[in-house]
């Protein structure tokens, strides 16, 4: 098993995905996406896994002004504007080769152990 999550220091979720795979002793990588992000393959990758930009993008997140920008621009650019603004992702975001969750998803974890 090859484990890489995605996220930031401050989400309480990603928080809990490093929990759970340390509690059961699996490693993993963590990568924050405020330094480095995710590459346009991972991005491509995680996207297909999960079924589509729209289960990536959360509505919720704190820069509305990206937020906007992201879902009112061309089909076409979308993906390009997601990568420049990373910070319109849900976290965590977890792969294991090319399956991939996004959000706090235990139960899908389980089944890859």
């Amino acid at each position: 098993m090859n484990i890489q999550i995605f996220g930031t220091g401050k989400c309480f979720d990603t928080k809990k995905a490093i929990r759970y795979f340390k509690e059961r002793r699996i490693p993993y990588q963590l990568i924050d996406l405020r330094q480095k992000g995710l590459s346009k393959g991972e991005f491509n990758s995680v996207r297909q896994a999960v079924g589509g930009l729209g289960r990536l993008i959360d509505p919720d997140c704190k820069d509305q002004d990206a937020l906007a920008l992201v879902q009112y621009s061309s089909p076409g650019l979308r993906d390009e504007k997601v990568l420049e603004n990373q910070q319109v992702l849900r976290t965590p975001i977890v792969r294991n080769g090319r399956q991939a969750t996004v959000g706090y998803e235990p139960d899908i974890w389980s089944t890859w152990e």
